[in-house]
């Protein structure tokens, strides 16, 4: 339980200090669904958020290759994870971000957008849970 603490506090801080540098260094929000659409839409203007994304990934296999814990397995079918990243993308681009644009920068920045935005998709993601263990959703 400690270990668990300080380890999602490590990564809050890691997260929190490279919003900031980004955003010192380049003006830019640390959203990662803006930064995909951004390496999407034109790779070679934005080759810094193919770094960004690229960043993400091998810090995450760093970490799990350093640190002893196993890689998740996912027990979800290929197609159905495929669909639902493609709905979040679909959502952030009607939204106007994500949970790390909204949740980490927006609130950070005091943006009452962000909060309204950062509250209504963690209402929901309370609701479907809830939903999903005691409501019969299977």
């Amino acid at each position: 339980m400690h270990d668990t603490f300080l380890m999602a506090l490590a990564g809050g801080i890691c997260i929190g200090l490279a919003a900031i540098f980004l955003m010192v260094t380049l003006g830019r929000i640390g959203g990662v669904s803006g930064i995909v659409f951004s390496a999407a839409k034109n790779p070679v203007e934005n080759f810094w958020a193919i770094l960004f994304i690229a960043g993400l990934i091998l810090g995450a296999f760093l970490f799990h290759f350093t640190s002893g814990h196993p890689i998740p397995a996912f027990k979800v079918p290929m197609p159905l994870m495929l669909a639902g990243g493609f709905i979040v993308g679909v959502g952030t681009k009607l939204g106007s971000g994500c949970t790390s644009g909204h949740g980490i920068c927006g609130i950070g920045r005091l943006s009452v957008r962000s909060i309204i935005a950062t509250c209504t998709f963690m209402l929901l993601g309370f609701v479907t849970v809830y939903l999903r263990l005691h409501g019969g959703v299977a």
